[in-house]
């Protein structure tokens, strides 16, 4: 079936209205009609080229929201009418260690991500910024009553890639959280590290996003201009998540962390970044990474945002605005993440 969509015909050039094929609907596959289609940074740095080069024509979007149109015969799992998700990959092998361990995302092979990827037929993937998608009925989350369905699009990159890190580094009761950046995903990950239990404190540039930060579930807000919230910080949290998309001072932020404290990368910026060693010798302290999560994490996560009443702060968009709201997002002018009302496609 041809579908319409929103395209990046070449890197930096500005995305425009075009049709796209979607595979038949195969034994295993569920065909969402989509609803809401998150705009995430991944998405521009893609079709902007900053992270090397992409099979263009690429439709972006891998914050996916919808209604089940039809299923193949062999799904159980998914029915017509049930609204779904579908998050950052559409397919990994199923066979390796990671896969069998429900880490999807870090297939030996290669996971199949959602857009500007290969499928396992050959053909290139085209993301959420369209009216339709084929999708494997084993990537295909399960969206719990209770969520708006709007709220819940940026849950499935953005929710998911600063809920994992939160509950594999134990935030909870009696821990000290910091979140670094209050974004698409800082704003999320105060809100769920604070559903958790944890002490929230936001790391920002500046004050101005303050007021927002405590509504959303911080217990405090530092300003990073200020040399000496590192003074006062040093040696304070036992978890800090760093959102931003920029080159940040690593030393100066592990001197943050406790004794067995951790500094987790999620904010993917596309420069290197560098360290001294003696900042983790000094406290035994953990530099690391960490990418979206697997299915089951993330519908564990979708389940528990219903629990709590957690949803994205959004601002909805039509699909023609879809270039605004890029620029809006790279000067920081969104509170806090976009989201496509994909009926403006049809």
């Amino acid at each position: 079936m041809r579908v319409n969509a929103y395209a990046a015909p070449a890197a930096g050039r500005p995305l425009a209205p075009t049709t796209i094929e979607r595979r038949p609907v195969g034994a295993n596959d569920v065909l969402v009609e989509i609803e809401f289609a998150g705009i995430c940074h991944s998405d521009i740095h893609t079709v902007r080229g900053d992270w090397g080069p992409q099979p263009f024509p690429v439709v972006p979007g891998h914050e996916i929201v919808g209604v089940v149109a039809e299923v193949g015969a062999d799904v159980t799992q998914h029915g017509v009418g049930d609204r779904v998700g579908v998050g950052c990959m559409v397919n990994s092998c199923g066979q390796c260690a990671h896969c069998r361990n429900g880490d999807e995302q870090y297939c030996l092979q290669g996971m199949v991500p959602t857009y500007a990827g290969t499928a396992r037929d050959g053909s290139t993937t085209q993301g959420g910024y369209s009216t339709h998608v084929v999708v494997d009925a084993d990537y295909v989350l399960r969206l719990p009553g209770g969520i708006d369905p709007a709220a819940a699009a940026p849950l499935l990159c953005a929710g998911i890639t600063t809920y994992s890190p939160l509950r594999r580094w134990g935030a909870g009761p009696g821990k000290k959280v910091a979140v670094v950046g209050l974004g698409g995903l800082g704003h999320l990950a105060v809100k769920l590290a604070s559903a958790m239990g944890a002490e929230v404190t936001v790391l920002s540039q500046s004050l101005k996003k303050q007021e927002d930060g405590l509504r959303l579930g911080a217990d405090s807000y530092h300003a990073t201009s200020d040399p000496e919230t590192f003074t006062e910080l040093a040696g304070r949290f036992d978890l800090i998540v760093n959102t931003v998309s920029a080159a940040i001072d690593v030393d100066a932020y592990l001197s943050l962390l406790a004794v067995d404290g951790a500094l987790v990368n999620v904010g993917a910026p596309a420069e290197p970044l560098s360290l001294q060693v003696m900042s983790l010798i000094g406290g035994r302290r953990t530099y690391a990474g960490s990418m979206i999560g697997g299915i089951a994490e993330t519908q564990e996560m979708l389940d528990f945002c219903a629990e709590h009443g957690i949803g994205a702060e959004i601002e909805v968009i039509a699909a023609d605005q879809v270039n605004e709201a890029y620029e809006r997002v790279l000067a920081s002018d969104v509170r806090y993440r976009f989201v496509i009302d994909a009926t403006t496609l049809r």
